[in-house]
């Protein structure tokens, strides 16, 4: 019978860690197009509105969702636990890296954004209890240096730091927070209704904000700016969080969250294509660097996640 058991309670934990792991892929992939479609925003866009209109946008949708699903509100604890995510994801990385890109190309902010499975990582431990092997920051390490090393043999690692990496590090930094934070809560309330009620939390500043900036500065764009900027409010901002929420809480904040480290490589090819960026051969070596490593943080088991 304890054989039996054993088995049978096995099975689950893989089960959610490959499910996990597959949504945290979906959710990578859905934010991999935010920095290009950012960049193309803020270029006929005032920045504040690309970061807090698209956030209005995606609260109506949330408010949609949570109606039509019928949600139970969040308790006491878990809307205090919800302002960090809105803190994170909701205002601060939208807002930052949207000045950041008024100046920089997003291949530039690929560069700074590689740092952010580890940032994740670290507030997997700090914000969600997770403690992962020595194994794990070893193949997390080597995943960052290979993405690195890659964007800097292309040439996006270029001149001295400027106040657009400022802002994009103080970017990695809220969004890590968010996504830990996040991650942790979805185990609670789901990986929907964690993002839905975060930009709802946000609503009241989000709206004014994005009505000031109105007044001052009415948004005028073209179909490709708009094109963008609704990409950032329906996927970047709503849909890709289902996915990526959804596969932090199954498995574990720390360990999916290393499939981000895929996200920079990813980011290059769509500026490739949005932007007309040249992007090298040596990125399908680096791809396979990248992957290696991001599975290698898969089998390291125990208190990952």
């Amino acid at each position: 019978m304890k054989v039996k058991s054993s088995v049978t309670v096995a099975r689950p934990v893989t089960a959610d860690r490959l499910t996990g792991l597959i949504l945290g892929a979906l959710g990578v992939l859905a934010f991999s197009m935010s920095l290009p479609a950012t960049r193309v925003a803020v270029q006929q866009l005032d920045p504040w509105f690309v970061a807090f209109g698209r956030a209005v946008g995606a609260a109506l949708l949330a408010w949609a969702y949570l109606g039509f699903t019928r949600a139970p509100r969040p308790t006491r604890s878990q809307w205090r636990r919800l302002s960090v995510v809105a803190l994170g994801v909701v205002v601060g990385f939208p807002l930052f890296t949207s000045l950041a890109l008024t100046t920089q190309p997003s291949a530039h902010g690929a560069v700074v954004i590689a740092v952010l499975p580890a940032v994740t990582a670290v507030f997997a431990v700090v914000r969600a209890g997770e403690r992962p092997p020595a194994l794990f920051w070893a193949a997390a390490g080597g995943g960052l240096l290979a993405v690195l090393g890659f964007l800097a043999a292309g040439g996006a690692v270029r001149g001295a730091l400027t106040a657009a990496d400022l802002f994009l590090l103080v970017a990695v930094v809220l969004c890590g927070l968010g996504y830990a934070e996040g991650g942790a809560l979805a185990r609670e309330l789901g990986g929907a209704r964690t993002i839905c009620w975060a930009l709802l939390l946000s609503l009241p500043a989000t709206v004014a904000v994005t009505l000031a900036v109105c007044i001052v500065r009415p948004p005028r764009a073209d179909a490709l700016t708009w094109s963008a900027f609704g990409y950032l409010t329906v996927v970047s901002m709503f849909l890709g969080f289902f996915a990526w929420y959804a596969g932090l809480a199954r498995g574990g904040v720390a360990r999916v969250g290393q499939v981000q480290l895929a996200q920079p490589v990813l980011t290059l090819l769509w500026s490739a294509a949005l932007l007309g960026e040249t992007v090298g051969s040596t990125s399908i070596m680096t791809a396979l660097g990248v992957l290696a490593c991001v599975v290698l943080t898969q089998y390291q088991r125990g208190r990952v996640g």
